[in-house]
């Protein structure tokens, strides 16, 4: 097996190490495979393996990727902060995006979105641990965002998304996930259904599932350290 292939069945050991632990059926968290930066070939050695979900942050980047492997049966998502001027890209070519932080966002991707592709599936971002270098809206504005996002037509609202500050206590880990897990209770308790949390990365994803992760994005542990030079 590659390298990449032996990452990957190792991710995919932790992840169902994790869900035994908290009494869940590891069939309820889908593994995202983090490609951004890694070059097409690493993508083709991770389908080969079996991997049909890929993470991206950048928008030509993971375009590029995405038309590259249409024939390829792959599921692509966004999941980095997006600017407006890039929204048609993103909802032309991808599945799902993580990032909405805004109306507006979510506006111009249902705007642009073909009709003849399903929905865009999307996650709602909530900045959990009120960094301000980091994207998300604030906590208190999650369920009014999730009313109007769930409203739009061509989008289809899965869930919450959330990237907390990095610790390395579990428990310090759990609290903000325990945070969003809440809130997206809350959110369903107001009448609007929501199936996703997408939280959870290398370094934290069993924290991560012990509090409700349906889709951990991962990519350091199956692609390895990235060089940004």
């Amino acid at each position: 097996m590659s390298a990449i292939s032996d990452k990957l069945q190792a991710v995919r050991d932790r992840i169902a190490r994790a869900a035994q632990a908290a009494g869940r059926d590891p069939a309820e968290v889908a593994l995202l495979a983090v490609s951004k930066t890694w070059p097409l070939t690493s993508v083709l050695d991770a389908a080969a393996a079996g991997q049909t979900a890929f993470g991206e942050n950048y928008v030509q980047e993971g375009v590029d990727k995405a038309q590259a492997t249409v024939d390829r049966n792959l599921e692509w998502h966004f999941i980095g902060p997006l600017q407006s001027n890039k929204t048609r890209p993103v909802a032309e070519h991808f599945a799902w995006v993580h990032s909405v932080d805004r109306l507006k966002i979510a506006e111009r991707l249902s705007a642009q979105r073909p009709e003849s592709l399903p929905p865009l599936q999307v996650c709602v971002q909530v900045n959990v641990s009120g960094e301000a270098s980091k994207s998300g809206c604030r906590p208190d504005e999650t369920l009014a965002l999730c009313r109007a996002v769930a409203a739009l037509p061509n989008l289809k609202l899965r869930g919450l998304m959330a990237i907390p500050e990095p610790a390395d206590d579990e428990a310090a880990q759990r609290a903000p996930f325990r945070r969003l897990r809440e809130l997206r209770d809350a959110v369903v308790a107001a009448g609007i259904p929501l199936d996703t949390l997408s939280i959870g990365m290398s370094h934290d994803l069993e924290a991560a599932v012990a509090e409700g992760a349906t889709i951990v994005r991962i990519g350091t542990a199956i692609f390895g350290e990235r060089n940004y030079a």
